[in-house]
């Protein structure tokens, strides 16, 4: 006699989930690695700013045209650093954002969408 509603094919069920976790899992992991070494580029000023970040949120460069660098505007030039960084960040965030819910979309398919 049974006990338990269990039928035979739970283990076999939940060693395919744990297979498919752990795959996701390395797939979290290389994209992350990829994510940390790829580059955003972003201006300001039409070009005059140009800011790189890397996917770790560190600046990689800032390239100033000449004719940006005014001694008597300082703030301006201050104002498109900070302009092209927060877009820089901004692009950088947003990708992220995009690349985890392309990733969460995968628990859909691992039949446990339901539990998240």
């Amino acid at each position: 006699m049974k006990r338990g509603g269990y039928g035979g094919g739970m283990p076999g069920n939940m060693n395919n989930l744990m297979k498919q976790a752990q795959r996701m899992q390395k797939q979290m992991e290389e994209q992350q690695k990829e994510f940390e070494e790829k580059l955003f580029t972003a201006t300001a000023g039409g070009g005059a700013v140009q800011v790189v970040i890397s996917g770790k949120k560190e600046v990689q460069s800032i390239t100033l045209a000449p004719d940006v660098v005014d001694p008597d505007d300082i703030e301006m030039l201050q104002d498109l650093i900070v302009a092209a960084t927060n877009e820089a960040l901004r692009m950088m965030e947003a990708e992220n954002t995009a690349n985890m819910n392309k990733l969460a979309g995968g628990l859909g398919n691992m039949g446990i969408g339901g539990l998240m």
